[in-house]
Formats: structure tokens, C-alpha cells, sequence
């Protein structure tokens, strides 16, 4: 009797979120070789000229940036464990739409309203995909009840830290990374 003979493969499953995070993980190794101004000639969105030609890639490639290591971890372990199941639920195109839109309003709000202070990471996408995670058993004509739950605790707990706290992180993206996730995770429920 012949035995099976069983081997395990390595799969790239979720090519948009994993690209991503590598992605990160090359700004971040781009910016300690540059001692930083890599991630700030590209990686981080703040008001710049409008002929700096510069200024409009970095409205996107923001999120890519991050000031540190433990920035970094942070952002990439909720992305890593949120992002696979989105991606395989939504398909990797329309999530990958969701990670370029997401980017660009919240580097349009920073740059429009925060003029004299610079955003860069991926907090924005990983509130976005929470978002739009907490969506994802939505059935016609019924909102979940972890949507409205989850909005709450997450947007309910920034919009409190934006207003009591004076630090260096951006809530404000954070609330607009939940409410992109929120809007689009409801607009593809629409389709």
C-alpha cells in the first residue's frame, strides 16, 4: 500500500493586505538607510506647494510611512489579522480600492485643515477595515448591531481622545479611516 505523501506550501494569501504590509515594511528599511528623509520627501503627507510635484503621490503613499518600529508593529499586526478575511470576502480589487480611497481622504483632510503638522502610517486603512469588518454580515435591510457597537467603542473612544489628549497620534484619521470603512463597507453592501 502506497502512503500519501502530504507537503505543506507557503501561499500568498491575501495579495493586496500582504503586498501591503511588506510594502510598509520596505518604507520603513528605506527610511532608517535615509536616516528619515526618504519617509519625508515621500511617505508622509503635510502642506507643501501645489507645484511640488511630490505633494500629490504623498496624498496616497502616506499610509505607507511609519515614524518607528513599534509604529509599524502596531498598525501591521491589526491589519494582518483584519485585512486576509476582508480580502477574501470583498475580493482583493475592491479592497484595494478601499485602501486608495481611504489614503486619499484622509491625506486630503490632513493637508487641507492640519497645515502645520505632517500624518504618516496606516491607521487610517486598519480603522477602515474594522469598519468595514464589522459590516461584513450586513443582510438587506438590516444594520448589524456590531456595526453600531464597534463605531461606538472605536470612533466613540478617538473622538474622546482628540478632544482630552494632546499627543502625536491623529485621531481625526482614525475617525476618517472608520467612517470611509463605515460609508464603503455600506456602498458595497448596495451592489
Amino acid at each position: 500500500m502506497k502512503k500519501k505523501s502530504y507537503s505543506l506550501k507557503l501561499q500568498y494569501n491575501s495579495p493586496v493586505v500582504l503586498t501591503f504590509a511588506l510594502a510598509c515594511l520596505g518604507v520603513l528599511a528605506l527610511s532608517w538607510l535615509t536616516s528619515g528623509k526618504s519617509t519625508h520627501m515621500l511617505f508622509c503627507v503635510y502642506r507643501a506647494p501645489l507645484t511640488d510635484l511630490l505633494t500629490y503621490p504623498r496624498m496616497v503613499l502616506h499610509v505607507l510611512g511609519h515614524s518607528g518600529y513599534d509604529h509599524f508593529l502596531s498598525n501591521m499586526t491589526l491589519l494582518l489579522v483584519i485585512g486576509p478575511p476582508l480580502e477574501e470576502r470583498y475580493g482583493s480589487e475592491k479592497l484595494l480600492w478601499c485602501i486608495l480611497i481611504t489614503a486619499l481622504v484622509s491625506g486630503l483632510v490632513q493637508f487641507i485643515f492640519f497645515p502645520g503638522s505632517a500624518l504618516m502610517g496606516a491607521s487610517g486603512i486598519v480603522f477602515m477595515m474594522i469598519l468595514l469588518a464589522s459590516l461584513s454580515g450586513m443582510s438587506k435591510g438590516h444594520i448589524p448591531l456590531t456595526f453600531l457597537l464597534v463605531a461606538a467603542i472605536y470612533l466613540g473612544d478617538e473622538v474622546i481622545a482628540a478632544i482630552t489628549q494632546r499627543d502625536n497620534i491623529s485621531q481625526l484619521t482614525h475617525i476618517v479611516g472608520g467612517l470611509c470603512g463605515g460609508a464603503l463597507g455600506m456602498s458595497m453592501r448596495r451592489k
